[in-house]
């Protein structure tokens, strides 16, 4: 069972940078989308075999998420569930028979840290919900996490050490989830792999491989035994992300 994750960056714009030629061309049983940045009816986008879902926030041309899938899910939720985090389409679950699909996209702390007390706030939220899936049934979550966990997964570490996606707290964040019970499943079977999955637009970045590694698939530990392969796809273009993979036996 093959997975996808690909923050868009603005799907309409990464449709006119052939979106439909690589969704078709990865092939996915579940392919999920994050920074859709539209609305309910600014892009009719089908695929023949799957079924599509969709996240939309309330501010135009802002956030947004979508999961297009080839199996029919026993339910669908969107957001977490709290009034103060489920205002900008940053989450979908689908509740698939011994699963839980969970994509995100993490809130940005945002220049000079001026958002990452809410992301303090949206991590620890984020976590628990999870952890309310988990206690059902096994989880797969992935999405645009807006973190590099560790020095290995950006370019330059040191001087990004205050910056939004590696400050102290951020990186803790997501040691605190992964020790609650969760596989990051590139870096588990690729401890020593430098791969990004995210380049900014400026600087030539992606010609010069000047990356981060922020996007993710973390699965329940107790679906380690059947996780066949993570891929980031840093050949594909159409985005400031490429998208990344998930392999289940």
């Amino acid at each position: 069972m093959r997975f996808i994750s690909w923050n868009v960056n603005g799907l309409r714009a990464c449709e006119g940078k052939g979106f439909s030629e690589q969704f078709k061309a990865l092939d996915a049983d579940f392919f999920c989308l994050q920074e859709t940045k539209m609305q309910e009816g600014q892009l009719d986008l089908q695929f023949l075999g799957y079924q599509s879902y969709w996240n939309y926030a309330e501010k135009k041309g802002y956030s947004g998420t979508a999961i297009f899938t080839r199996h029919q899910p026993l339910s669908v939720s969107y957001g977490i569930g709290i009034e103060e985090h489920d205002h900008e389409g940053r989450v979908i679950t689908l509740e698939m028979p011994d699963f839980f699909l969970v994509t995100c996209y993490t809130p940005n702390s945002q220049d000079e840290l001026r958002r990452l007390d809410y992301r303090m706030k949206w991590e620890d939220a984020f976590r628990d919900y999870l952890l309310r899936l988990d206690a059902q049934k096994p989880v797969i979550v992935c999405g645009d996490l807006n973190v590099a966990h560790e020095e290995i997964d950006l370019k330059n570490p040191k001087t990004n050490r205050r910056n939004a996606g590696f400050t102290d707290e951020e990186r803790e964040k997501m040691t605190i989830l992964l020790n609650s019970g969760f596989t990051d499943t590139f870096r588990s079977l690729y401890p020593e792999q430098v791969t990004y999955s995210w380049w900014s637009y400026r600087f030539r970045a992606r010609e010069k491989n000047t990356g981060w590694r922020i996007d993710y698939f973390l699965i329940s530990n107790r679906l380690k035994d059947r996780l066949a392969d993570a891929v980031i796809h840093t050949e594909i273009m159409g985005s400031d992300h490429c998208p990344v993979e998930l392999a289940l036996r």
